[in-house]
């Protein structure tokens, strides 16, 4: 395994475990939607910001596409993995 694919990798598992325990934590009523979603659009703006400064602005505009799918209610994990596609 290389280097690139076992950060993808771990990147990937990341993002699925999040995703399951935002859904998790929400659909038992440990914490509301909306605050799900206020610390989503949190990441989000964060890597806006980050990006202006960044060395690697690429890196955190890919973090952004993928946190908006999610908060799009559309799988992030999927849609991450086929965006890595070549």
């Amino acid at each position: 395994m290389t280097e690139n694919v076992r950060i993808d990798a771990d990147g990937t598992a990341a993002l699925g475990i999040c995703e399951s325990l935002l859904i998790a934590l929400t659909e038992a009523k440990i914490i509301a939607e909306q605050d799900a979603r206020d610390l989503l659009t949190d990441v989000v703006t964060s890597h806006q910001e980050a990006s202006v400064t960044s060395t690697s602005p690429q890196k955190h505009h890919a973090v952004v596409a993928i946190v908006q799918r999610i908060l799009a209610g559309k799988d992030g994990v999927r849609g991450a993995t086929e965006a890595s596609r070549p």
